[in-house]
């Protein structure tokens, strides 16, 4: 998939089923948390804050732009679970188990796309799938809404696009769960230029700044993707032309969040738990399934990544050397030995901290703690740092081996040689 269908399926299901992926779970029991655009008769009986209209507008430069907005959805879908009995009825139950799948009762949900100019209605609608023994049962409610989009010449080569979703849904009640039956989830705008360009708004320019202030949006945020032909309006906020990590394994329903800790976590799960996932919902098992399939290499990469390499130039050009026509910065010497209190400290020296700074929590829970001295690195201010990994990390070793968060930076004064 290209860059912004990454994104839009990451937004699309941010927030979808939470870990622990669980049916059971405290966190999954309030879910489609993100860009929900209800019946309006519900927004105002239940004065939820939710939101029955969201709208974007932003800025596109060119004499003749020709602009088209889609709008990109989740419907819910309750799933139910059924019995075949002996004579052909069906027996609804919270659980189905058809030799080794389990599939409990739960909601799923379907994606949908509509383009300007368009209908926007799904009729309710039901299918059933036979598995052994039983059957799952799939329904879903009506759905209207109106997608509008309009062009506002504001000056010469410069427009304002107003684009907004709008619930016409005439449902009305308290009920959460049964107004996201007949609401439009994790709705976002995608909108697309020719012959025009879409400025920042997040940071537009300096000579646009005043009618990109005028624009509104509400419950939907503008961001360029891939290039400025392209605006994404989220639910979310996001900055402009945002990516996926290419270290990350696939899909999940946390993409804000680290893909090696959530993966880390999902491993974590006991057998029973991993069962109620896998027959929470297909997503969740495809989760868990590719969990459990990464490799020692694969968690690896997940660790940290450089993202950008800029090269300083020092004054000392002794520094910097030749490579096939580019100049590369060279790490300073590092030094084999420091001075402490009148005793040598080297690398692989045992050390007890004393941090002198008192600059965050880690310089007070670190004091009077033993560590090993990985490496003696000076900067380009001369200034001689100790790189240390502490004696009782349960990380010592990725410490060791130089990976971020298992090392510690401290001068010279903040260390005394342990005996």
């Amino acid at each position: 998939m290209d860059a912004l269908e990454h994104i839009a399926a990451a937004v699309l299901y941010e927030g979808y089923v939470l870990w622990p992926y669980r049916r059971s779970a405290r966190k999954n029991q309030q879910r489609w948390t993100f860009g929900g655009v209800y019946p309006r008769g519900f927004v105002e009986s239940a004065g939820s804050g939710d939101a029955w209209r969201v709208q974007t507008q932003c800025l596109v430069t060119g004499s003749e732009p020709r602009v088209d907005v889609e709008v990109r959805f989740l419907q819910v879908v309750s799933r139910q679970v059924a019995r075949v009995s002996a004579d052909g009825r069906l027996e609804f139950v919270d659980e189905l188990t058809t030799g080794s799948q389990r599939i409990l009762a739960w909601d799923e949900a379907v994606e949908r796309r509509f383009a300007f100019p368009c209908d926007l209605r799904v009729m309710a609608g039901e299918e059933r799938e036979a598995v052994d023994g039983g059957v799952i049962m799939r329904t879903w409610d009506e759905l209207r809404g109106e997608l509008d989009l309009s062009v506002e010449v504001v000056r010469k080569d410069l427009r304002r696009v107003t684009a907004s979703l709008t619930n016409l849904s005439q449902w009305s009640g308290v009920e959460r769960d049964a107004a996201q039956r007949h609401g439009f989830m994790s709705a976002h705008l995608v909108l697309r230029v020719e012959n025009g360009a879409f400025p920042s708004m997040t940071d537009p320019p300096t000579e646009l700044k005043a009618e990109g202030d005028a624009c509104h949006n509400y419950g939907l945020w503008p961001v360029l993707v891939e290039d400025e032909r392209t605006m994404l309006a989220s639910p979310i906020i996001l900055y402009d032309f945002p990516k996926i990590a290419p270290e990350s394994p696939g899909l999940l329903f946390d993409s804000g969040e680290i893909d090696q800790l959530l993966i880390l976590n999902t491993l974590t799960l006991t057998d029973a738990e991993k069962s109620e996932v896998r027959a929470t919902d297909p997503r969740a098992r495809e989760i868990l399934d590719r969990a459990e399939a990464l490799t020692a290499e694969d968690l690896s990469r997940l660790h940290g990544a450089i993202r950008e390499v800029r090269v300083l130039r020092p004054e000392d050009d002794s520094w910097i050397t030749e490579v096939d026509g580019r100049l590369l910065q060279m790490e300073k010497p590092r030094l084999e030995r420091v001075i402490v209190n009148g005793r040598e400290v080297r690398t692989g020296s045992a050390v007890r901290l004393h941090p002198r700074g008192r600059a965050d929590v880690f310089d007070l829970a670190l004091d009077g703690q033993l560590a090993t001295v990985e490496a003696i690195e000076q900067d380009y201010d001369d200034r001689v740092h100790l790189a240390v990994v502490l004696a009782d990390d349960p990380g010592r070793d990725l410490g060791m081996a130089r990976m971020p968060g298992h090392r510690f930076f401290f001068s010279p004064d903040e260390v005394e040689l342990a005996l």
